[in-house]
């Protein structure tokens, strides 16, 4: 589908029309369950951010003087890394209000200072260091340590 849209947007006269296929098509595909697949690894973030990148590049031509983050701006679109944390985060307060269920099992507790805060479940010491990257990257860690955030 995105090839087919960067093909044939020199045909397309209307800026406003691609960018809203842009959205409903490819965007929706690249953040379809994103809080589960949300990928951690430099490379890999690139390489979905190269995909809006791009596409911006190409369709709105009276923008390449500016960067990336630039562009961003001032269409008023948000990074997909942005995107998929705030999913994340929107994913944790379902939880916390039980709007879905709670398989990861994560605890919050009440504070007078800070609200509801989520627990982090620990870790063993003796874990390798390859599960303790997996540990870091799912969303049973992620997730809290990003509603703490907030």
């Amino acid at each position: 589908i995105y090839f087919i849209l960067i093909n044939s947007y020199q045909r397309m006269v209307n800026q406003i029309c691609c960018c809203t296929m842009y959205k409903s098509l490819v965007r929706s595909t690249l953040e379809y369950c994103c809080p589960l697949w949300n990928p951690s690894k430099v490379c890999d973030i690139q390489l979905i951010e190269g995909v809006q990148r791009t596409f911006i590049s190409r369709v709105y031509n009276g923008l390449r003087h500016l960067n990336y983050w630039e562009r961003l701006k001032k269409l008023n679109l948000m990074s997909l890394q942005r995107r998929r944390e705030r999913y994340i985060i929107l994913m944790m307060w379902k939880i916390f209000h039980k709007v879905v269920p709670n398989c990861c099992n994560i605890q919050f507790n009440m504070t007078s200072r800070y609200g509801a805060v989520a627990a982090i479940p620990p870790l063993s010491r003796s874990s390798s260091l390859a599960n303790q990257t997996l540990y870091d990257r799912s969303f049973a860690v992620l997730g809290p340590k990003l509603w703490n955030k907030v």
